[in-house]
């Protein structure tokens, strides 16, 4: 991929300052090519390499529904505003094509070229309709009759007046049944795949100790002779097929509804948007697919052509069939034992500062701060806001726990957290009513800041405590995305964040802030102070760096910043794992910036802003990512690090992550994905695992053996 192409870099220069912007969708792109490597990767167990490709494609559905979606929005600009813009969403939207084709074969590759004859020397087959013993087809019979017949809806099509709707992200057969001796009396049909109460797999029965594996997909092509019997035809194709549709949400100005109304509405039309995409099995007949796309409407959309079976995250539930040597070792978490020698958890926190970090430590420690404010009777209320909840939520349950025991309970829930809306407006609809009050965000404005706060009586006198996360309070995300969350009772802390809920409660958020930094009104500007700072230590010879963690670097103006800093002599360290729009290491622009980037067993989700400040460092944690939207069009916090204690453990796990030369990526060049190269001379560092092995040696050393330690779940 050049990056000569206009398509990928956007290159200008200001008053004499050179500019250089690499496209988000590009940039993204190669992140997904990233997570690929993974699944490609024989050191990573196989199993694991399976899951890799299932998130590989949920990522990709998520990229077409709402990135490609944009970009076709964007096509219905004036020319003039067009015009203004910094990629042409023509020229991506070729780009991307043109990626996601190759992308799509080299996955393809991995799965049967690699992965599968790697499972079959473990004894484990994926068997398709062909390839059936007579015992194991009598058996799929037996399924198909009893689980999967009640459940389909056969749809003839070729005959058919009005257009079928495919729904978005659902698989189906695309049927062509004709007779052998007379190919041209054929019909059409389509048949939508029950995954969401079927199950994708089933286990053969095998004579010896192999392990056999059959899709839904092929257990349905295996019967279809039953299914069409009527037709009287001898011979039956079927082809894999799956649409992708637009997701963005159209909140109209309808000022007679409630937002939660809104919401409702939009969702239902959402399901309804325009295809953005339509994969199909490479091998069907082209009569078939012609007739497809102008049935479906689909010639505007991305065509890709794919193998023979879609919706590969549903393979994140591939059965691990008694082979655990085939997957990662289970971790336990290691424990925090200062807390769990606490007979109170507020007791605790009352007398230092404490950071727990997923999943490395439970999140069981999260829950119990909120079950404890449940229960006690010193507690008066509770303060926390809600961005992605879990389907079977502990978090929800203890707030309407506190609410039965006379807490006042005040939760902000944002329901328009993309993708979880259903079960965000499910959540608040059960705290509504246990008599919990319920807040939502306007339009246009997501509260995406992490934050609880739990008043407690004491002495006589109003005494808070906070938590403080870079993830969200979702019990099931917390043991597979890597994230912080500090307990404190610091009243510089404390104090602010009590302000800033009552901002968000008054609908104002234009407080003073002397600790946290707040968006959409303070953020950016005190970032880009404190890496103005560190332009000018530079300028006068003193010793200057930034080291950025972060999710998703994108904001033209920071990036810009960075830019000059750079030219400046100021030495930046880049943790990114997904998006970056900066180009690294060109001489005279960026030539002291070096970007790595971590994939690895669990998701990288923290984001750490550490400046150097002369020695002094200043050290943030947030949920914000360097993204306009973040900076500038959300509510959002960085928190500081005051504890020197806690201040050690950040940088320690930094310094890791910056050292990765297992899972670590030299980005430099953004679309290489250069793997790092281990030196004989340096230690083999894998830095998820050597942060474990940290919090793990960190409370061995307080002489309890962490085999007597049984905590309530593990790391998976």
């Amino acid at each position: 991929m050049s990056l000569n192409n206009p398509a990928i870099l956007f290159k200008k220069t200001v008053k004499g300052l050179k500019f250089q912007l690499l496209n988000r969708e590009i940039s993204w792109l190669a992140f997904n090519a990233r997570v690929l490597q993974e699944a490609e990767n024989p050191d990573v167990p196989l199993l694991e390499r399976i899951k890799f490709l299932a998130i590989f494609s949920s990522n990709l559905d998520e990229f077409f529904r709402v990135r490609v979606a944009s970009q076709r929005r964007l096509l219905q600009l004036r020319p003039s505003a067009l015009n203004k813009l910094n990629f042409h969403p023509d020229a991506i939207l070729n780009q991307i094509q043109q990626t996601v084709i190759k992308q799509q074969q080299r996955f393809e590759s991995i799965f049967h070229n690699d992965i599968t004859p790697a499972l079959e020397k473990e004894g484990v087959f994926i068997r398709s309709e062909r390839q059936l013993s007579d015992a194991q087809s009598e058996y799929l019979k037996l399924v198909f009759r009893t689980q999967i017949f009640p459940f389909l809806t056969p749809i003839m099509i070729s005959s058919s007046v009005t257009n079928p709707h495919i729904k978005d992200a659902y698989i189906y057969l695309a049927v062509k049944m004709y007779h052998a001796v007379d190919p041209d009396d054929f019909k059409y049909a389509l048949i939508e795949l029950p995954t969401k109460v079927v199950p994708r797999f089933f286990t053969l029965p095998t004579e010896d100790d192999t392990k056999a594996v059959i899709l839904l997909d092929d257990v349905v092509r295996h019967n279809l002779k039953n299914i069409f019997a009527f037709f009287g035809y001898d011979t039956y194709e079927a082809y894999t097929i799956k649409v992708t549709r637009d997701q963005e949400l159209d909140i109209d100005n309808d000022i007679s509804e409630t937002l939660v109304e809104k919401v409702n509405k939009s969702l239902k039309t959402r399901k309804r948007g325009d295809p953005v995409r339509f994969i199909y099995d490479a091998n069907m007949p082209l009569d078939l697919l012609q007739f497809l796309i102008r049935r479906i409407d689909l010639e505007k959309s991305n065509l890709i052509p794919g193998g023979r079976y879609h919706n590969f995250s549903d393979f994140m539930d591939f059965p691990d069939l008694g082979k655990p040597h085939l997957k990662y070792q289970t971790l336990q978490p290691a424990p925090v034992l200062y807390l769990d020698r606490s007979k109170r958890i507020f007791d605790a926190i009352r007398n230092k500062d404490v950071m727990v970090h997923h999943p490395y430590q439970s999140f069981d420690y999260v829950i119990r701060f909120l079950r404890e404010a449940a229960i006690d009777p010193q507690v008066t209320s509770i303060r926390i806001t809600l961005y992605r909840v879990a389907k079977i939520s502990s978090v929800v349950n203890s707030l309407i726990t506190a609410v039965m025991n006379g807490k006042d309970v005040t939760a902000m829930v944002e329901i328009q957290a993309r993708f979880d809306e259903e079960t965000n407006i499910y959540w608040a609809g059960k705290l509504q009513e246990a008599g919990a009050k319920v807040i939502f965000g306007q339009p246009g404005q997501k509260v995406h800041c992490k934050m609880c706060m739990v008043s407690r009586i004491e002495k006589g006198r109003i005494r808070e405590y906070v938590h403080l996360g870079t993830g969200n309070y979702n019990g099931f995300t917390a043991k597979i995305y890597c994230d912080d969350g500090l307990f404190t009772a610091d009243k510089r802390i404390t104090t602010e964040v009590s302000r800033l809920f009552k901002a968000l409660e008054r609908g104002n958020k234009q407080f003073a802030y002397r600790h946290l930094l707040v968006a959409p009104f303070y953020l950016r500007n005190k970032f880009v102070d404190l890496v103005d700072k560190e332009i000018a230590h530079a300028r006068h010879g003193h010793k200057a760096y930034l080291i950025l963690k972060m999710n998703s670097l994108v904001d033209a103006d920071m990036i810009q910043k960075l830019y000059e800093a750079s030219e400046a002599g100021v030495k930046i360290k880049l943790i990114i794992r997904g998006v970056c729009s900066l180009m690294p290491g060109i001489k005279g622009l960026s030539e002291n910036i070096q970007v790595i980037s971590i994939i690895d067993r669990f998701l990288e989700h923290s984001r750490v802003y550490i400046f150097g400040n002369k020695g002094n460092e200043k050290i943030y944690l947030s949920s914000a990512d360097w993204m306009t939207r973040n900076l500038t069009h959300r509510v959002e916090i960085a928190f500081p690090i005051y504890s020197a204690e806690i201040r050690k453990e950040i940088r320690d796990m930094i310094d890791f992550q910056l050292h990765d030369n297992v899972k670590g990526r030299d980005m430099i060049h953004p679309l290489a994905n250069t793997m790092k190269v281990q030196r004989a001379e340096e230690p083999i560092i894998r830095s998820q695992y050597a942060i474990y092995e940290y919090f793990v040696r960190i409370f061995e050393e307080q002489n309890r053996p962490v085999a007597d330690y049984k905590p309530a779940n593990a790391l998976h």
